[in-house]
């Protein structure tokens, strides 16, 4: 008995090691999945020139379609300082590219019967019970106004809630004064400390008013630990990094990946491009720094910003959703989930782009303004990394980057742009 016990550890390793071979995804001559090698050539040399230019340190871009990757390339360096190279394994801050992934935390445990989404938040977080609307007049103090009606769990998935970030100018003060967490900090808490904290603040308008991108992603993330009665990094790596092969996807890399982890720097005009200060940037009532994934208490699950990923590991949540749900046999969401998330739920609230269920989704409130297709869902993170799956020509783009401020940099939407030109069929 002790023997098989012994054994289990070892047993269990060996079989989530051939789950993640099992999800690599294939590399393919690029003509054979309709894609040109002369044209993907382009990506490589527009990222080369703006490294040339100073402009950025290091990028990693990933094009992948029809289940194959066509183009992966990792170039300049992930410590320019240092002399060390950019890796086709290095690891990134993707910041906001951690939503899409606590969206399909909450929808997986939505299938399981738990809830329906225009629950009210407050049945599971009473703290937001009886929420209130700041009102700031011409003239005199701010005061409050009871909200027209309480805020549901899809009102937080596509960012209706009347939550927003430390940026806004009317409670962005509030939220730092009341030591509320958005992910880019070293935070001495737990995100249900934060969460907790936010609740107790005023609205910036009534739910489903408007479309204001904000902490909801937070709440949701604090929302799955309750549901799911675990911590939020133990769901994500038992029900969706493990199934998906994401060995590299964290909120706190181990010490011994750390080394991976891409510098990030910053780019002013008149400074050039620099590497991130020691100490944090503070923009108005937003302080960010780069170490909250090595440094500090590390008790904070950041459901909207606090995830440390790989391009490749990306790819695979990626192809998961183009694959309507699942990857091989295992299915972590339903094909009509999918459809859900990348459907536009805004409706009649005016937004410039059509927004899911924690997606961004292109040419349906407008025209596309560059290459792509109507209907692809994207998102993008807050030191510089995109990625767009799009479901028409079966294809996944991805940038992975680590800069900002960015100055008028768009080097992530060329890439975009690039990887379209390569279709060839």
């Amino acid at each position: 008995m002790n023997r098989r016990i012994g054994m289990a550890p070892f047993v269990l390793s060996l079989f989530l090691a051939i789950v993640a071979a099992a999800q690599e995804l294939p590399s393919v001559k690029p003509e054979s999945v309709g894609l040109s090698s002369e044209r993907l050539e382009r990506i490589g040399s527009v990222v080369q020139r703006h490294i040339a230019d100073k402009r950025i340190a290091g990028a990693v871009t990933l094009v992948a379609r029809r289940g194959h990757v066509a183009w992966f390339k990792a170039q300049g360096m992930a410590d320019r300082e240092a002399g060390k190279s950019m890796a086709p394994d290095s690891m990134f801050r993707i910041c906001s590219m951690t939503k899409p992934i606590t969206s399909l935390a909450v929808m997986m445990l939505y299938e399981e019967g738990y809830f329906l989404l225009d629950d009210p938040i407050s049945k599971y977080l009473p703290e937001f019970k009886n929420p209130k609307v700041l009102v700031k007049p011409a003239s005199g103090e701010a005061y409050t106004i009871p909200a027209a009606r309480e805020i549901t769990i899809r009102d937080l998935l596509r960012h209706t809630s009347g939550i927003t970030y430390h940026w806004n100018s009317d409670l962005g003060p509030m939220y730092k004064n009341a030591n509320v967490a958005h992910g880019l900090l070293p935070y001495d808490g737990t995100i249900e400390d934060s969460v907790k904290r936010l609740a107790a603040l005023p609205l910036l308008f009534s739910p489903g008013d408007k479309w204001e991108y904000s902490l909801s992603v937070d709440v949701l993330g604090r929302f799955v630990e309750v549901v799911s009665g675990k911590p939020l990094d133990e769901f994500f790596r038992t029900r969706i990094f493990e199934p998906l092969g994401m060995k590299d996807t964290y909120f706190f890399p181990p010490e011994n990946k750390l080394n991976r982890l891409a510098t990030a720097y910053t780019y002013y005009a008149d400074k050039g491009l620099s590497r991130f200060p020691d100490t944090p940037i503070t923009e108005g009532s937003f302080t960010y720094s780069a170490d909250y994934p090595e440094h500090g208490p590390k008790k904070l699950f950041s459901g909207g910003a606090g995830l440390v990923s790989t391009a490749m590991d990306y790819l695979r949540f990626c192809q998961m959703m183009l694959d309507g749900g699942k990857v091989g046999a295992t299915r972590l969401v339903s094909r009509k989930s999918v459809e859900l998330m990348t459907g536009d739920q805004l409706g009649m609230i005016k937004s410039d782009f059509g927004f899911g269920l924690g997606f961004g989704i292109s040419g349906v409130k407008a025209p596309l303004s560059e290459l792509g297709s109507a209907g692809e869902y994207n998102w993008g993170g807050f030191f510089y990394t995109a990625f767009t799956i799009d479901p028409k020509e079966q294809m996944i783009v991805i940038f992975m980057a680590q800069l900002h401020p960015t100055g008028d940099l768009t080097l992530d939407r060329e890439v975009h742009a690039l990887a379209y030109q390569a279709i060839n069929d």
